[in-house]
């Protein structure tokens, strides 16, 4: 077995699926690049079969993105297929991964279709995706509670159609370790032909053993590529997360004894774009990215590691990137200076009027906070690719009275379908008064699920950056804003989750 560790990030397919993370194509590309920074191996892009968004998406992926493995996902069918082998087309390196459920209770209360049907219908499409690219990977979907005999019938075939990569997916999080990792040794003991393929694991987080569970996978089942996301975004619990599988491995060398490709260093700065762009925002005891995660609060762990850095520390926060560039522009700063930040930022407007445009809004908030953070550009850069779409809801001021024994009031200004309207709401606070205010031209009929504020940097001059969760119709999206103005924020949030359920594209990812 190679000494190599693949990691297939899925953080653009998978981490999408968690309720309200839905990213718009300019999003996912900006952290595609940033994937492509970090020097993942695949970049699971999408499922392009299931909207024409998400086509666009990967396609543009594969066109702008050249050093990883670009891959779609695809049910076992035709269509499927050629619908990700078309947004394929460009890549330099492509991969398309093709699933089928093999449980006894996903055949026969999802699929409807008999064992021998499944058979049947995964060889088949292995053998169709062959046509396109020698890359094919292949996953049972519901593997962990599979019957081994099936699987092993089922994974002979597809290897021998020419799958590359076998992935052992524990789809509804079952798996525990020792028995997840011990089942996958089974198969690949069981299989003659196992050694034909890479080996993946596939880890759902539902009792918080995703990360132990690919781990084991990888020990005890042998397994050479493990599929995660980031901050272990994901399908309900979540997934594995890839910058605890990627810090394990390397702090632990002496146990796993594997090497993988990934600049470390890239690892803070890709979690804080998820963060942003997706709206969920990252615990602070969440381990490797959280801003605790080398916080010492007690005075002995204090002291012991004023003496000795290893005493308390078993990885150095320079090696995920935490002390890089804390405080970088002001006021005083040139557009040469900005435009070069965002490029050690990674951030790459498409042109030179893009580049200024961001350059006035960052001007504009230099003039009202002293010191400017790399989240601070991040946030700016994203409002202004938001502005850039054409987007059906602009916001363009705000008015708002709150005092002490008087009921809030607010007047609220936006563009609605480029046309500028004004609107007028009272409410138990700012925020609400902003919200019916809105509503009162809109008449969205939307129900809120989530309001979130959180500091984008320290101090009182922070930005604060408002996540709004609403929730119509069974669609569930977030809007995000920022502003130093936390109420402006709260505007702009709304705002922005109005937009996204304006939009008619309409999704159905499957659930691997």
């Amino acid at each position: 077995m190679s000494d190599k560790l693949i990691i297939f990030d899925t953080t653009l397919r998978d981490g999408e699926q968690s309720p309200g993370a839905s990213m718009t194509k300019d999003e996912k590309i900006r952290i595609a690049r940033q994937l492509e920074r970090l020097k993942v191996d695949v970049i699971e892009a999408g499922f392009a079969a299931a909207s024409q968004g998400d086509f666009e998406a990967i396609q543009a992926i594969a066109t702008s993105v050249r050093e990883p493995i670009i891959c779609s996902l695809s049910r076992a069918n035709d269509r499927d297929i050629s619908r990700a082998a078309e947004a394929l087309k460009s890549a330099q390196r492509k991969r398309i991964h093709t699933f089928i459920a093999t449980s006894p209770l996903h055949m026969e209360k999802k699929l409807r279709m008999t064992p021998d049907q499944v058979f049947e219908q995964a060889k088949q499409a292995v053998r169709f995706a062959r046509q396109f690219t020698d890359d094919v990977e292949f996953s049972p979907e519901d593997g962990s509670r599979s019957d081994m005999d099936f699987l092993c019938r089922v994974i002979e075939a597809v290897i021998a159609e020419g799958a590359t990569t076998i992935n052992f997916a524990d789809t509804v999080g079952y798996g525990v370790p020792e028995l997840y990792g011990t089942m996958l040794k089974n198969l690949r003991e069981r299989i003659p032909n196992s050694d034909k393929a890479i080996w993946s694991v596939h880890c759902h987080n539902d009792l918080g053993m995703a990360v132990a569970n690919s781990l084991a996978g990888v020990m005890i089942g042998g397994a050479r590529q493990v599929e995660c996301t980031i901050n272990g975004l994901g399908e309900r619990a979540g997934n594995t997360a890839l910058e605890e599988i990627v810090m394990a491995v390397r702090t632990r060398r002496d146990h796993f004894k594997l090497d993988c490709n990934i600049d470390t260093t890239q690892i803070v700065a890709t979690s804080k774009l998820v963060s942003q762009i997706t709206g969920f925002a990252v615990q602070p005891n969440k381990a490797v990215v959280g801003a605790n995660a080398f916080a010492h609060a007690s005075g002995i762990h204090q002291d012991g590691v004023l003496k000795a850095r290893d005493t308390y520390e078993i990885m150095r926060a320079e090696d995920v990137g935490w002390s890089a560039n804390k405080i970088v522009l002001g006021k005083l700063s040139g557009r040469n200076a900005f435009k070069q930040r965002l490029e050690e930022l990674g951030i790459a407007l498409e042109s030179e009027a893009d580049v200024n445009a961001a350059f006035t809004r960052f001007k504009e908030l230099a003039d009202r906070k002293s010191e400017i953070f790399d989240e601070d550009i991040m946030s700016l850069v994203s409002d202004e690719e938001h502005a850039h779409g054409n987007e059906y809801y602009r916001f363009v001021s705000l008015v708002q009275h709150s005092e002490t024994g008087e009921r809030p009031a607010a007047k609220i200004v936006f563009s609605m379908d480029t046309k500028e309207v004004t609107c007028n709401g009272h409410g138990n606070g700012p925020v609400d008064a902003i919200v019916n205010a809105i509503e009162s031209t809109t008449q969205s009929g939307a129900e809120l699920l989530l309001f979130s504020v959180n500091a984008i940097t320290t101090g009182t001059q922070s930005q604060g950056e408002v996540t709004m969760r609403l929730s119509r119709a069974g669609r569930i999206v977030n809007g995000v804003g920022a502003d130093p103005d936390i109420v402006v924020a709260s505007a702009k949030a709304y705002l922005s989750a109005l937009n996204k359920l304006h939009s008619k594209v309409e999704k159905l990812n499957p659930q691997l």
